[in-house]
């Protein structure tokens, strides 16, 4: 069984190589778990206006700390379950917001001018758009609408099983890195049993033809040496990697420029 904690690298056919570099939502990872190969561009699995929304979150944070905080986990769902979880962990830095790790390597890139791509199309991208609302349809059938009435059971079942699955700390880290492994892989599963799974891998399939056109834009200046760093939510790793060895489709895709305001060290 592969590490939950090491980066998986995906060699294109074509040339050139994805990082793909699994996180956890609003947990704070230390200099050990961060990216340490050499990459020269960045994809991130939003949609531009990610930027616009992690620059409000901090102007929130400002005015009032810990007010993101405070509606994550009155919210309710699958998500606020998972943020009740991180928050009784002492070892780590976790509730944070904006996310974190997504958010400091796109400071990172916006500072040394590394290309920024986006993988989900944008609003107006017809495909797109009814796979947005096939999805729309599958979470609001009754079925799916009565199991989040009653999410809390579902919730501890789905946290107990992925407890036998629990994988050890990446090494000299504290063991709450292992919980907030299985709190993020029942949160995700939770969130993709709202979908229905012939919808996940259309969404995948999508997300790895942008993800190689990404590559490709890299690869035009830098040849085979050209390495894109995806980052996904942890859980969603492994079938993304399916999804790049299984499409064989590149999507042509521009990067987007970024500004940010560089407030912690990266």
């Amino acid at each position: 069984m592969s590490s939950l904690w090491t980066d998986t690298v995906w060699e294109d056919p074509d040339g050139g190589r994805v990082i793909v570099h699994g996180t956890m939502p609003t947990v704070v990872y230390p200099n050990a778990m961060r990216p340490r190969a050499t990459w020269h561009g960045l994809a991130l699995l939003e949609s531009p206006d990610v930027v616009d929304l992690w620059i409000q979150e901090e102007a929130d944070e400002a005015e009032s700390q810990g007010i993101n905080l405070t509606h994550a986990l009155l919210s309710g769902g699958a998500f606020g379950k998972y943020i009740e979880g991180i928050e009784t962990l002492e070892a780590l830095q976790g509730g944070r917001f904006p996310d974190p790790e997504p958010r400091r390597l796109q400071r990172n890139a916006d500072r040394h001018g590394r290309a920024v791509f986006f993988i989900e199309p944008l609003a107006d991208d017809e495909d797109w758009g009814d796979y947005l609302t096939q999805e729309a349809k599958a979470v609001s059938h009754w079925r799916k609408l009565l199991g989040m009435v009653r999410v809390g059971k579902r919730w501890k079942k789905s946290v107990k099983q992925h407890l036998f699955n629990a994988q050890p700390p990446p090494k000299g880290q504290s063991v709450d890195y292992s919980t907030a492994s299985v709190l993020a892989a029942a949160w995700w599963e939770l969130s993709e049993w709202l979908s229905t799974p012939a919808l996940a891998n259309r969404r995948n399939e999508r997300y790895a033809a942008r993800v190689r056109g990404a590559l490709a834009s890299l690869r035009s200046d830098l040849g085979d040496d050209a390495t894109l760093l995806l980052v996904v939510h942890q859980p969603h790793a492994a079938a993304m990697v399916k999804a790049l060895d299984a499409n064989r489709t590149v999507e042509e895709i521009s990067s987007t420029a970024t500004t940010s305001t560089h407030t912690e060290e990266e």
